[in-house]
């Protein structure tokens, strides 16, 4: 079986939900295109492509399948009917006529010509390119005379020859490709850059089966093109801009340069995600577990029972002097609202002085209210623009953010843009009874399992649902349960093994608070345990971190106390 990229598009509904449109035809495609060899990669823009004033970031191109050889093939589809004219085949776009032809080629000069810029930009030089062919797929329209259509006869896949589009692509594949051309490897590097195609750190905890991947918009390409001395770069974006997406960017190209690099968060289930997906070589960590590795290399073992255990991981960091060589060519600082200004003055004596350091944050995702950090001198890049959130979750959610009058936002973090490909994902809320203290529990109890037996109605799979609570595991009344009903709950036991690492519970549904799950995302939240009198700043903050983890569905379960206040700012 082939690897697509992006993954994620097996769940779509083939019955052509609204907000897939013309897609339905590419997603049909990709499922055949399925069974090209494991060691081809199939790339696409269907579902998650990036929409940006009417072009999608792939320009004309559906499909690019790019062979173990490195030989690469443009596949260009065209559904529906077409025109057969003395100029070639022709593609009606409502009042625009578009000639085959001269689209595939364009989009074969375009590609080759953004090789050879990327080539000289590493200082390696032009003469290494990319061994392109391509292939018109009309899978409704029958080519009556091959001879005016303006492409070679044996390039066209049309109706009648659809069911042979696997073979036929294998045959344009197979030919090794001319001296001098790039292998895959290289030709897969220059893809995942040049369509910003980065893996997501939303995908769910435990699933390390696979790469989910999407496109994060412009925010890792734009950060990559800057270049300034001493670099010192503080990106601040809104949830879902792709900022862990740019972390791991970073990571790669450090890791494919031979620089030693180190990435730092605050949130434990992020850092062991992107541990995990990192290249290797690369080090990565909270800034508490970087505190654990320094006092394990000077020889303390740490005692995971002691009560000081997290105040003297930080000591380590923070009074650490390290030697040159003890120092990164590349540090990455994320969820950087989250760090005080001793931990970001021990983070930055490990990044080397002509080194690259990032501080990537969200001042709206602070919900440990800590003062922001002064970053003197270093360049900002503002980043408002949502790629993951459906986009009407993320308009119900914005406005909410200006009800707070005695502690008003800084207007430049409400500019949010949503620009997912997503909308009508039917935000849900639903509420619990919390009057009687002796029944509010099994209120709770019973309108959250109800809501997984819905999300597992609609489709989800177990695995795709997370169930996020509004409050810590302290208080938490999900959070201590094995199970809800007939839905097993995996979960954090609160423990930890010899090594370090977190214990979780069996079972398939990931119960996790807001504040644990903050830099991820999953296909169905529910978020749930939402209680509160007013819909002041930290309740609209708790409230735009967690809706913002859906990809495609959230549901809302809320007290009737807070649903009130949800009715009186007309959400």
């Amino acid at each position: 079986m082939a690897r697509i990229l992006p993954d994620g598009w097996e769940a779509l509904d083939p019955q052509g939900p609204s907000h897939l449109g013309s897609a339905v035809r590419e997603i049909e495609t990709l499922r055949v295109l399925t069974a090209l060899p494991d060691d081809c990669t199939v790339l696409h823009g269907v579902h998650w492509t990036r929409i940006d004033h009417g072009c999608s970031v792939y320009g004309e191109i559906d499909f690019i399948v790019v062979g173990a050889n490195g030989r690469v093939l443009l596949i260009e589809q065209k559904s529906g009917l077409l025109d057969e004219t003395p100029d070639g085949l022709v593609k009606t776009y409502g009042a625009t006529r578009k000639k085959v032809a001269s689209q595939i080629l364009r989009s074969i000069e375009a590609m080759t010509t953004r090789f050879a810029q990327s080539r000289r930009g590493r200082g390696i030089g032009p003469e290494t390119r990319l061994s392109i062919d391509y292939l018109l797929y009309c899978p409704d329209y029958r080519v009556r005379d091959a001879t005016r259509a303006g492409i070679a006869a044996e390039r066209i896949v049309d109706a009648e020859r659809a069911p042979q589009l696997v073979a036929l692509v294998l045959d344009l594949l197979l030919p090794a490709p001319v001296a001098g051309s790039a292998d895959a490897a290289t030709a897969l590097r220059f893809f995942s850059g040049e369509l910003s195609m980065v893996a997501d750190v939303g995908t769910l905890i435990g699933r390390t089966d696979a790469w989910v991947t999407r496109l994060s918009g412009g925010l890792a390409q734009t950060a990559m093109q800057l270049d300034f001395t001493p670099f010192r770069l503080r990106v601040r974006g809104t949830a879902g801009s792709g900022k862990t997406q740019l972390a791991l960017r970073v990571l790669s190209e450090a890791a494919a340069a031979g620089r030693s690099a180190l990435y730092l968060c605050y949130n434990r289930p992020l850092a062991d995600h992107v541990a995990r997906i990192a290249p290797a070589g690369t080090v990565a960590a909270t800034f508490h577990g970087f505190g654990d590795r320094l006092m394990r290399a000077g020889g303390v073992e740490p005692d995971f029972g002691a009560p000081d255990l997290f105040p003297r991981f930080e000591a380590a960091v923070v009074d650490a002097r390290p030697a040159e060589a003890e120092r990164f060519d590349v540090l990455i600082v994320d969820e950087g609202q989250d760090f005080t200004a001793a931990w970001r003055d021990g983070a930055l004596r490990f990044s080397k002085e002509q080194g690259r350091a990032y501080w990537l944050e969200d001042p709206l995702q602070n919900l440990y209210g800590r003062e922001p950090v002064a970053l003197d001198g270093w360049v900002t890049l503002h980043a408002q623009v949502n790629y993951r959130s459906p986009r009407d979750i993320v308009d119900a959610i914005v406005p909410l953010l200006t009800r707070d009058a005695t502690a008003p936002l800084t207007p430049s973090l409400l500019a949010i843009e949503a620009a997912s490909p997503l909308s009508g994902s039917d935000l849900e809320i639903t509420t619990w009874d919390e009057a009687d203290p002796e029944t509010a529990t099994r209120s709770l109890h019973d309108v959250t399992m109800r809501a997984i037996t819905k999300a597992l109605a609609a489709g989800y799979r177990r695995g795709d649902i997370v169930l996020l609570t509004y409050v810590g595991r302290d208080h938490s009344k999900l959070l201590g349960l094995d199970a809800l009903g007939p839905h097993a709950l995996r979960r954090f036991s609160g423990d930890y093994d010899l090594f370090g690492n977190p214990v979780y519970t069996d079972g398939e549904v990931l119960a996790e608070t807001i504040y644990r799950f903050k830099g991820q995302s999953a296909p169905c939240v529910i978020f749930t345990e939402i209680d509160f009198d007013a819909l002041d700043e930290k309740a609209v903050r708790k409230l735009f971190v967690g809706a913002t983890r859906a990809t495609t569905k959230l549901m809302l379960v809320v007290s009737e106390r807070a649903a009130r206040c949800f009715a009186a700012a007309g959400t």
